[in-house]
């Protein structure tokens, strides 16, 4: 034994681990901050009858650059955060049936079109009436259509009323919007970069996107019910080694499509959802989930800039930018889904937050140079206020509906 330790302790000391340790050393200490600041906000959220993601968003705000600035966003903690948006969105796939999504097709189609056609109308009209150039207040517009449903989900998901048909919806829309809001923004991206774009090119675009959501949907799942009976042989620790390589792996692939991981993810967790009942494998995702998804929420607070949201002028711009941002969001939901009655309300306000999906529509413009300093900041004063505000809003309008349809 002390032979053992004699032998060992030297090693401590050498330079090479002393370089690796101090590297690893920063990178779990700010892991640690983040894991701490989620669990304490989220559990007081949840205390104060707010969703958990809102108390996990303010977290990041509170350990982030602009307040106590214990934590910053690099590459390690975005990685991280990406993951656990992937794995949030095939958990919630996983509680989806695709017979569920095509019974509110309809509704959906609208809900996205109009999600997406009346925010980039008002945005555009916004950044005209602020003189900006075409192609500048183009790129407002797109901010004001990026829908980001790992927010909603996850409230969804607390609520547990991701079955409903109000939220089939959403899930559906956000589907679509995510398509059609990431063709529009490379279309803006390359105009503001000075490439012409013809009809030619967005449609292949637009191809892609469709192409690999349909080829997924109907070649997963007639296989996955063809090689059911050999996964039932499986232990649950194989099946969930499975189930994770299958999401990662079409989480991977939906990025060649040109579309977000969280898409790809999505669509593997719905086709594992045709077998989760017979294969007990779901517990161990949802720990996983459990575990990443906070990562991810803190990380959309962390970069978020408080220092340029102190101009007078600026907070009064982001806030009209805002009050614009949530009319376009909840007409669309309210006239794409007017269907479902007093439920067309909770659509609309689910499709309301922007999340990362603003804050990287925000960075883009900004590093392209197609936006400018102030304008930067009205968006980020946007999606701030929107991902905060949305959560609590469709809390209390699910409930209200809940007590309504009782009474």
């Amino acid at each position: 034994m002390f032979k053992f330790l004699f032998t060992f302790l030297p090693l401590l000391s050498g330079s090479a681990l002393a370089a690796s340790s101090g590297e690893t050393a920063g990178l779990l200490l700010g892991l640690f901050w983040v894991v701490l600041a989620a669990t304490l906000c989220g559990a007081l959220a949840s205390r104060l009858g707010m969703p958990a993601v809102v108390g996990q968003v303010l977290a990041g705000l509170l350990i982030g650059p602009g307040a106590l600035g214990l934590v910053q966003a690099d590459d390690f903690l975005l990685s991280l955060a990406e993951l656990g948006a992937v794995f949030l969105l095939f958990m919630v796939g996983l509680e989806t049936r695709f017979r569920d999504l095509l019974a509110v097709g309809k509704e959906a189609v609208l809900v996205a079109l109009l999600g997406i056609i009346l925010p980039l109308g008002l945005g555009l009209g916004f950044g005209l009436w602020q003189h900006l150039g075409t192609v500048s207040a183009l790129f407002v517009g797109t901010a004001l259509v990026a829908t980001s449903v790992g927010i909603t989900a996850k409230v969804l998901q607390e609520l547990g009323v991701l079955d409903a048909r109000f939220a089939q919806v959403i899930l559906g829309a956000a589907v679509i919007d995510d398509i059609l809001g990431l063709t529009l923004l490379a279309v803006v991206s390359g105009l503001g970069t000075g490439q012409s774009m013809g009809a030619a090119q967005v449609g292949l675009i637009l191809g892609l996107s469709l192409g690999f959501v349909a080829l997924v949907l109907t070649v997963g799942l007639p296989l996955i019910r063809r090689f059911e009976s050999r996964l039932r042989s499986l232990s649950v620790s194989r099946m969930f080694n499975v189930a994770v390589v299958t999401g990662l792996g079409v989480a991977a692939l939906s990025t060649v499509a040109g579309l977000a991981p969280i898409i790809g993810a999505f669509l593997a967790g719905m086709v594992l959802a045709e077998v989760k009942d017979e294969l007990e494998f779901e517990s161990k995702v949802h720990a996983l989930e459990a575990f990443l998804a906070p990562i991810f929420f803190v990380v959309v607070g962390l970069q978020v800039d408080l220092s340029v949201l102190t101009s007078a002028a600026v907070v009064l711009a982001g806030g009209a930018l805002t009050l614009l941002a949530v009319v376009g969001k909840v007409l669309g939901g309210l006239l794409g889904a007017r269907s479902l009655g007093q439920e067309a309300l909770l659509v609309g306000t689910g499709m309301v937050p922007r999340g990362e999906v603003g804050l990287i529509v925000a960075s883009l413009g900004l590093a392209a140079g197609i936006i400018e300093g102030p304008v930067y900041a009205q968006v980020l004063l946007m999606v701030l206020l929107t991902t905060v505000l949305a959560p609590l809003a469709l809390r209390v309008l699910v409930r209200r509906t809940a007590v309504g349809s009782v009474s």
